[in-house]
């Protein structure tokens, strides 16, 4: 809220300060939102992923997956790195997460059928929306 300075002017309370740089919204009025991705597996688990990545992590992401770390280290890092930046929600036995924090804990616990899932999954995304990145 602005409220008069000593001088007249309004001021702004820090809760206001920085806040029209991160509602950024369309001319209409509307949140701008990646557009995003749906896959399925024949279990029902469900796979959401957005479809923008900025200019930043798509070169921290070819960076890392070409990086000095051996070459298993720098895939699975590479496909973490992914899977953080694009997940959107993932839903397994009828649980949906969406926190990245808890997205990121449940892939680094996933079972092998479910991590082949999300690389099968990111791979076709990748593929289909990011075709100048190297898919996981």
């Amino acid at each position: 809220m602005s409220r008069p300075s000593s001088s007249g002017r309004p001021t702004r309370s820090r809760s206001d300060v920085g806040r029209r740089s991160r509602q950024r919204e369309s001319r209409a009025g509307e949140k701008l939102k990646a557009p995003e991705s749906t896959y399925t597996d024949a279990d029902g688990t469900v796979l959401v992923l957005r479809g923008a990545l900025s200019p930043a992590t798509r070169a921290d992401y070819t960076a890392t997956l070409q990086g000095g770390l051996n070459r298993e280290d720098a895939w699975q890092r590479a496909g973490e790195l992914l899977f953080e930046r694009l997940a959107v929600s993932w839903t397994i036995s009828g649980i949906e997460t969406r926190k990245q924090k808890e997205l990121l804990t449940r892939y680094r616990v996933a079972t092998a059928a479910e991590r082949q899932f999300v690389r099968d999954s990111m791979r076709a995304h990748v593929q289909e929306n990011f075709p100048e990145l190297e898919a996981p």
